[in-house]
């Protein structure tokens, strides 16, 4: 294997482990980022922090209307999770890639404008990087109907319990 194969494939699974290790943090609590008292699993939200105490510049608004918002965390957490397994496991990485990068987009516009540097911080070194990680990639295209196969049994799992308890058919239900 040559130099470059195995130092992107280095880059790939250290970056996918950023992304599944914030995942396993924010699910569980482990105390780096997020302390045990706040993880989702004890019915805390993976956004509330960053998204209140932590966004500034032009959009702040828009960002701290996010916060807590239920929706916003299942896309986050989705996002984190996708990610970090789509890189570690060298399986659709380009759609891995991309959405990291959007992650890392709105990161970034979120905390404008960086604090040492006026326009270049870490999210868009991570961007680049994940840019580079699709472009060397593997994969020759986009395989969307794959990527569409991952997740049609778990959603036909989750439509079949929310039939069987009435959700769906229950004109008072609420998701």
């Amino acid at each position: 294997m040559k130099k470059e194969k195995i130092t992107l494939a280095i880059l790939r699974v250290v970056m996918g482990f950023m992304f599944l290790w914030a995942f396993v943090d924010k699910v569980f609590g482990l105390g780096f980022a997020t302390t045990a008292g706040k993880a989702w699993i004890h019915g805390g939200s993976p956004t509330t922090g960053f998204l209140s105490f932590a966004v500034k510049g032009p959009f702040a608004g828009i960002f701290h209307s996010l916060a807590g918002v239920v929706v916003v965390d299942w896309l986050f957490m989705a996002g984190l999770l996708f990610v970090g397994l789509t890189l570690i496991l060298n399986k659709y990485v380009k759609w891995g890639g991309l959405v990291g990068c959007l992650m890392f987009l709105l990161m970034y516009l979120a905390l404008m404008l960086p604090e040492n540097n006026p326009v270049i911080d870490e999210h868009i070194v991570y961007i680049l990087v994940l840019l580079l990680l699709v472009f060397k990639s593997e994969s020759k295209k986009f395989d969307l109907r794959g990527l569409l196969q991952i997740f049609y049994f778990p959603v036909l799992a989750v439509l079949a319990h929310l039939s069987l308890f009435g959700s769906i058919a229950s004109p008072g239900a609420h998701l």
